[in-house]
């Protein structure tokens, strides 16, 4: 049970790069009221590096800057945080995390169409294979929150849209039917 005053939930969108989760994030957005911020396109108009690896050819993420810039807005609510990783998120302000997962080989095609170095590929596959993300999720929220979503096709994730927004009414349903901070089981 978690103490709730915002209007919107805060929903992370989270999986190994290439599984569909801004696809997921931004088909959300379009069809709720719910602002799509993307960590990736954020750290960059911020500059929130702390350097580059030249070996994986990515940046390095500074977190705490990261979320000082989005502090605020997760307060308010009404966000769909989409981004590779979920634990940095306080979880007072997150009400559900959303695990995008996806078949190994789909997964390897897609990583090579976008010409990721092969260590890059190579650490994601092994992440992906190893649930690395679905665990990080787990041990860092409420078992209740986190729902593993699988996204092959377009099918899938059209599924996986309905089945948020779902979730997503329901959660209006269960905490503004006063003004008064109520309390959830999400």
């Amino acid at each position: 049970m978690m103490a709730v005053s915002r209007k919107q939930p805060n929903i992370v969108i989270t999986g190994t790069p290439g599984v569909g989760k801004t696809t997921h994030a931004e088909l959300l957005a379009t069809n709720t009221q719910l602002k799509h911020i993307s960590l990736n396109d954020i750290a960059k108009e911020e500059d929130c590096y702390d350097g580059y690896d030249e070996e994986l050819q990515t940046h390095i993420l500074d977190e705490d800057k990261l979320l000082d810039h989005i502090e605020s807005g997760l307060k308010a609510g009404g966000n769909i945080i989409d981004y590779h990783a979920c634990e940095l998120f306080p979880e007072a302000l997150i009400d559900l995390v959303v695990v995008i997962r996806c078949d190994s080989t789909l997964l390897f095609d897609r990583m090579k169409a976008r010409r990721y170095p092969e260590r890059k590929i190579e650490e994601n596959m092994d992440s992906e294979i190893m649930q690395v993300i679905l665990e990080e999720a787990r041990e860092s929220y409420a078992e209740e929150i986190v729902v593993e979503l699988q996204s092959d096709c377009a099918e899938d994730v059209e599924r996986n849209v309905e089945r948020i927004q779902s979730w997503l009414e329901a959660w209006k349903k269960n905490n503004n039917n006063s003004n008064t901070t109520t309390t959830t089981n999400t």
